[in-house]
């Protein structure tokens, strides 16, 4: 540590400014305060005094991308800087953005660039991990430079990496990060790109995905954000194992997002699994019995129309009292009770239970 590293830090009494850096730039940007302290200073910076950091921070600029307090430093210039600082930084990224994709901090530069680069710059960065994509999917960094890749990138310059998904989509839908990937490419890619080999695949082993900790997210999505195509594609995959799914810890959550966001007729054709053939009602006695699948009853009973919850009660209630005895037949009691005036009174046990299954992967920055 430099004697002008160590005064800063420890002579309160000082005022510092940018130009009291002068030669010690990259020393204070490798550090936590003195990162911090350039940062909050560039915000506010003249010109002269950008410049000035800016003529220290390019040469040591590969070792700053890939520091702990440093990648900050260089994320303020992208960020905020002049477009000749911005292209003069993206100049140095050319060659390098395989490693730093790789890298815990060097991932979140080349994120910051493509965010801020003009297309031709965004072409020769994202060009260098042709060949490397997979490679980069499934790494803890290099999935989100994927996924920037393909948010802020235009689909036509992306293809390779869309092209490397073909044939993978089962394996990276249920793999922790390719799953956030393949979500990406279905929100952001053309439906060209998606029809070709994406969507097809998902289609086809929608009930696989579905029962997968990671591919259910992509049905989910698929249900959620795809065209009504799509949703009845995937229920006609899903159509005659509904109620298993519905039992199950990650597919019951797709049987949901089915109800959810299906047409009252695919609705219809789900009840009518769920009811069963006899007038017992085994398979909708056995899922509101279930720890999974009395949830999917809950939900059903939320979004179906008029009918189908008039049809729904009629058939429910007679079973109510037994259910009472169960510790999951008891959410339904409470859910029926709230809906309808009935005879039964409301036991002094029934009591709402949150939802225990697993919550959607988050998509933290790296």
């Amino acid at each position: 540590m430099s004697p002008l590293l160590e005064a800063f830090k420890t002579d309160k009494n000082r005022r510092f400014e940018l130009v009291d850096l002068t030669n010690h730039i990259v020393e204070f940007s490798a550090d936590q305060h003195g990162s911090r302290f350039i940062q909050q200073k560039l915000q506010v910076a003249t010109g002269e005094e950008s410049d000035l950091v800016f003529a220290e921070v390019l040469p040591g600029v590969h070792i700053l991308m890939m520091d702990v307090f440093g990648n900050y430093v260089i994320q303020k210039f992208l960020e905020q800087g002049t477009r000749l600082q911005q292209k003069a930084l993206a100049n140095a990224l050319t060659g390098h953005v395989l490693t730093l994709s790789l890298q815990m901090y060097g991932c979140r530069v080349i994120q910051k660039a493509l965010e801020v680069v003009d297309e031709a710059q965004q072409s020769d960065l994202v060009s260098e991990l042709d060949g490397h994509v997979l490679r980069c999917v499934r790494d803890q960094n290099g999935n989100h430079v994927i996924q920037k890749c393909i948010e802020s990138v235009s689909p036509a310059r992306i293809q390779f990496i869309v092209s490397a998904f073909y044939g993978n989509v089962l394996s990276l839908s249920m793999h922790p990060y390719g799953c956030r990937v393949i979500q990406r490419v279905l929100e952001h890619c053309t439906s060209e790109q998606k029809s070709a080999g994406i969507m097809d695949e998902i289609l086809r082993e929608a009930v696989h995905l579905a029962q997968d900790q990671y591919g259910n997210y992509v049905v989910q999505h698929v249900l959620q954000h795809g065209d009504e195509d799509e949703r009845r594609r995937i229920l006609g995959t899903l159509a005659g194992q509904i109620v298993l799914l519905a039992q199950h810890k990650f597919a019951s959550n797709v049987i949901e997002k089915c109800l959810t966001y299906c047409g009252s007729r695919e609705r219809q054709i789900m009840i009518h699994e769920m009811l069963g053939t006899s007038d017992e009602n085994e398979p909708l006695q056995a899922m509101m019995k279930d720890q999974y699948a009395n949830y999917v009853v809950q939900k059903l009973l939320e979004v179906c129309d008029e009918g189908q919850r008039e049809q729904l009660l009629s058939r429910m209630k007679v079973h109510l009292p037994n259910l009472k005895k169960y510790t999951y037949g008891k959410h339904i009691v409470a859910r029926v009770e709230k809906l309808v005036i009935t005879t039964f009174p409301t036991a002094p046990d029934v009591e709402e239970k949150q939802d225990t299954r697993a919550v959607a992967v988050e998509d933290s920055a790296a």
